[in-house]
C-alpha cells in the first residue's frame, strides 16, 4: 500500500474521519512534499495540501497525490474552517502543535470532537520502506567518510568547533545538505557530557575526543558518534573504552525482531553495571531515525514497544565520568528479518592519536 493508504487504514482503525498534519516531516513522508508553510488535512475519500504562494509549483511537483489548495495570505486554520465542514472526529499531532495553534484548531473545527493522536503517523514512520534505507545508507556513508578524513586533520591545539566545522565542510562536499543536529565534539572533562556540543576548548595531550555528528542526505539522518585518545592512555582509559565498546557490540547482537526496546537496553547497560560504572550511563542506549534524528521507538528501560524488520535504531552506550572524562560508541542498525546489519563502517577500536 502507498504510505496515504495506509494512513487511512490507521485513520479507519482508530474510527476518525479527518486528520490534520502540521508536523513537516509527517507532511514530508505522506506528501512528499519538502518546502516549508504546509499543511496537510487528510480523510477517507481526499487529501488535500494547504500551502501559499510561494511554494504551490513545488507542492505540484512533489504531491502528486493530493490536491494543493491555496491558503492565500490567512493562516491555515481559517482555510480549514472552510473544507473541514462536516468532520465528525479530527485527529491532530498533540506532540507538536502548540497550545494557541491547538486554541486555533479547535475554532476551526467547533463542532467536532478533536483528538490527540501523534502516534498514528509516527507507528507508520517507524518501519522504513527501501528508498528510505536506502537514503539513510548513503547518508551513513557520507558521515563515516568524514570521520575518516578528519580523523587525518586533528591536531593538538584545535578547537573543539574547529574539528566540528571540518566534519560538516567533509560531508557537505560529499553530498549532504547539511548535519542532521549540533555536532557534539568534546574532548577533556568535557567529553563527561553526554550532549557537549563543540565549544572553543583546544584540543590537549592525554585526553578523550567524542565526536557525535551525522549528515542529512535527500531528508534523511544519519548519526555517528566515535571517541579516540589524545596521546598516551592511561589503563583506566582503556578499560572505559574496552567497557563501552563490549556494551556497544553486546547491544547490537541483542537487537533482533521480537525483542523490545528496553530488553536491548538491559543487555548492554548489565555490561556496564557489571564493570562497575552503572551510576555514569545515565541516558537510553538508543533511538530511531530517519526523516528526524530522533524518532520512535528507543532502546530504553522504559520502552515496550517490539522491534520490527525495517526500523533504524542507534545503538549508543557510554560511560560519563565527571571531572575525568567520558566515552560514547554509536552506530547505526537496521534491524532484518532474522537480526539486524550495522550500516556504520568507520572503525571502533581504541584509536590513539599521537
Amino acid at each position: 500500500m502507498s504510505r496515504l493508504q495506509q494512513m487511512r487504514q490507521k485513520m479507519h482503525m482508530d474510527n476518525i474521519d479527518a486528520y490534520v498534519v502540521m508536523r513537516p516531516e509527517n507532511g514530508r513522508y505522506l506528501s512528499g512534499f519538502s518546502g516549508g508553510e504546509a499543511t496537510l488535512y487528510i480523510t477517507l475519500e481526499k487529501a488535500l495540501l494547504l500551502t501559499d504562494f510561494r511554494y504551490i509549483e513545488q507542492a505540484k511537483a512533489q504531491a502528486p497525490d493530493f490536491e494543493i489548495v491555496d491558503a492565500g495570505q490567512h493562516d491555515h486554520f481559517t482555510k480549514l474552517a472552510e473544507i473541514g465542514q462536516g468532520a465528525q472526529r479530527v485527529g491532530f499531532e498533540g506532540d507538536f502543535i502548540t497550545y494557541l495553534d491547538f486554541g486555533k484548531l479547535k475554532n476551526a473545527f467547533s463542532q467536532a470532537e478533536l483528538l490527540s493522536l501523534p502516534d498514528l503517523v509516527n507507528y507508520l514512520r517507524s518501519v522504513k520502506d527501501a528508498s528510505e534505507i536506502e537514503l539513510v545508507r548513503q547518508a551513513v556513508k557520507i558521515a563515516d567518510a568524514a570521520f575518516d578524513e578528519v580523523l587525518k586533520t586533528i591536531e593538538i591545539g584545535q578547537t573543539e568547533e574547529e574539528i566540528g566545522l571540518n566534519l560538516e565542510f567533509s560531508m557537505r562536499r560529499a553530498g549532504a545538505s547539511g548535519g542532521s543536529f549540533d555536532f557534539i565534539v568534546a574532548s577533556g572533562i568535557r567529553s563527561a557530557m553526554p550532549h557537549g556540543t563543540a565549544s572553543l576548548k583546544r584540543i590537549q595531550s592525554g585526553e578523550f575526543l567524542t565526536m557525535d555528528f551525522g549528515a542529512i542526505y535527500q531528508g534523511y539522518c544519519s548519526d555517528i558518534t566515535r571517541t579516540v585518545f589524545l596521546g598516551d592512555p592511561e589503563d583506566k582509559h582503556r578499560n572505559v573504552y574496552e567497557t563501552v565498546l563490549a556494551a556497544q557490540l553486546a547491544g547490537i547482537q541483542a537487537v533482533a525482531p521480537g525483542r523490545s526496546g528496553k530488553e536491548v537496553d538491559a543487555v548492554a547497560r548489565g555490561i556496564i553495571e557489571k564493570a562497575g560504572y552503572g551510576d555514569y550511563f545515565g541516558h537510553g542506549l538508543g533511538h530511531s531515525v530517519g526523516l528526524a534524528i530522533h524518532e520512535g521507538p528507543n532502546l530504553n528501560k522504559r520502552e515496550e514497544r517490539i522491534l520490527e524488520p525495517g526500523m533504524l535504531i542507534t545503538v549508543e552506550p557510554g560511560i560519563y565520568i565527571p571531572d575525568w572524562g567520558g566515552v560514547r560508541i554509536e552506530d547505526i542498525v537496521l534491524v532484518t528479518e532474522n537480526g539486524c546489519e550495522v550500516l556504520t563502517k568507520a572503525p571502533k577500536d581504541f584509536i590513539i592519536l599521537e
